[in-house]
Formats: structure tokens, C-alpha cells, sequence
């Protein structure tokens, strides 16, 4: 997955690999378009999943993929022992574990008709990217995820 000669490393982009040129948003690209950048709008259980080490969020994905849910709610309390996440500036850090445990909640009851299984799969998918954007970040490299 990481490549030393190529230039990405889990999932990160260095600029010297932009093909020669930086691209600024709203500036003219090579093409003559215009680049546009686009933020998602996450929901308020979205929103609360945290950021935590690369290792834990792999912990999380693998035990939501066999126990729907189980990773949700460790993450919960990853929350509790300082893992950052958007909503905590704005709701709180007891609003977000209690958001993260209602997502663990959910995807334990709908289980049974595989909703909560998908959901609790790509809930550790989440985590595990943003494990990786937020690696990125530390090391101040532009995010390719």
C-alpha cells in the first residue's frame, strides 16, 4: 500500500508529485476548467465519528465487520480517552460518545436485517480514513482520501 518511490504513503499525496504544477482552488487548471473543491455536509451521527490512531480505527473496522456494532461503540470511548472529533467543539464531548453509542445501538438492533451490518462495515471504513487523512495532515502532506 505505501510506496516510498512513488511518492504516496498510506493514501497521502506529496506536492512534488503534482505533475510539476500546484493547483489552487478557483485558479485555472492546465485543461482550461476551473478546479472546484467540494466538501461533504455530514450529519450530526456522521459527524461524530472520531479520529483516532491508524491502529485502533483498523481494530474498530475489523470488529464491526464481524460483530455489527462493537467497533462503533469502542470508538465511544475512545472519545471519553481524548479522540477528536468534529462535533465536539460544537455539541460537547458527552453529546458525541452519546451519539456514538446510539450509532453502535442502531447498527446492533438492524443487524438481524443486514442494515445494521453494511452500516456498521462502513462505519469502520470511515474511521479507518480518517485515521489516514488525519496521519496526513500530522505530517503535512496533502490528503489523497
Amino acid at each position: 500500500m505505501a510506496q516510498k518511490d512513488g511518492g504516496t504513503e498510506q493514501g497521502c499525496i506529496k506536492t512534488e508529485d503534482s505533475l510539476g504544477a500546484k493547483t489552487m482552488v478557483g485558479a485555472p487548471s492546465a485543461g482550461g476548467g476551473v478546479v472546484v473543491e467540494v466538501r461533504e455536509k455530514k450529519g450530526p451521527l456522521r459527524a461524530a465519528i472520531p479520529t483516532m490512531p491508524f491502529p485502533v480505527a483498523v481494530i474498530c473496522l475489523f470488529l464491526n465487520t464481524f460483530i455489527p456494532g462493537l467497533g462503533t461503540l469502542v470508538s465511544a470511548f475512545t472519545v471519553l480517552c481524548g479522540a477528536r472529533s468534529e462535533l465536539i467543539s460544537e455539541r460537547g464531548m458527552c453529546c458525541v460518545f452519546w451519539l456514538n453509542v446510539a450509532a453502535a445501538l442502531i447498527q446492533i438492533l438492524t443487524a438481524v436485517i443486514m442494515v445494521g451490518w453494511i452500516m456498521s462495515i462502513f462505519w469502520g471504513m470511515d474511521m479507518v480514513i480518517l485515521a489516514i487523512s488525519e496521519g496526513c495532515r500530522d505530517q503535512g502532506i496533502p490528503q489523497d482520501v
